[in-house]
């Protein structure tokens, strides 16, 4: 019986951890190290309890749940020594970018510029299409206060954008 468990576990964490992979990117702001140790601890904390999430209705968006507040954890007990820089870790071959390597670049950059809970819900809202009661329930608010941080990352990020959106979009 143990052996189908981590069977199953092993099967959801390989179909599961690019998809988790991809939003951590989007929730650290591009810094593709921290993103990967964050899928990391969010699956070792899956795996731990995963007798009782494999028979949840959603485990999908139960890893989602975890994975968002390891990140917003780690952003609070992040070492005042660590320092946020303006440099990517790794930079894409060039002949291997994707046409929209230089929108996704800007995105990633003023998402980066966001406050650790505006980008929580931009990305979940946004890329990972939750509703506004199932964002509010992975931050442990209210939905009124999930639609006003909405607003408000909105705002900044149109503001942190300005024209650049436009000088990316292909016609």
């Amino acid at each position: 019986m143990r052996q189908i468990r981590v069977d199953g576990y092993a099967e959801f964490a390989a179909a599961r951890a690019g998809h988790l992979y991809r939003s951590a990117c989007l929730l650290t702001g591009g810094d593709t190290h921290l993103a990967e140790d964050l899928v990391q601890e969010a699956l070792g904390r899956m795996y731990v309890s995963w007798g009782r999430v494999s028979r949840s209705d959603n485990p999908v968006a139960y890893a989602q749940t975890v994975l968002t507040r390891t990140f917003l954890a780690h952003q609070r007990l992040r070492s005042s020594k660590e320092r946020a820089t303006d440099v990517l870790p790794e930079v894409p071959d060039p002949g291997s970018a994707a046409r929209d390597t230089p929108l996704r670049l800007t995105l990633v950059e003023a998402l980066r510029r966001l406050p650790a809970k505006d980008r929580a819900v931009v990305v979940l809202r946004y890329w990972e299409d939750r509703s506004i009661e199932e964002t509010a329930d992975v931050l442990h608010t209210s939905s009124a206060a999930v639609r006003t941080r909405c607003v408000r990352a909105l705002a900044k990020l149109r503001a942190l954008l300005g024209d650049s959106l436009s000088e990316h979009a292909t016609p």
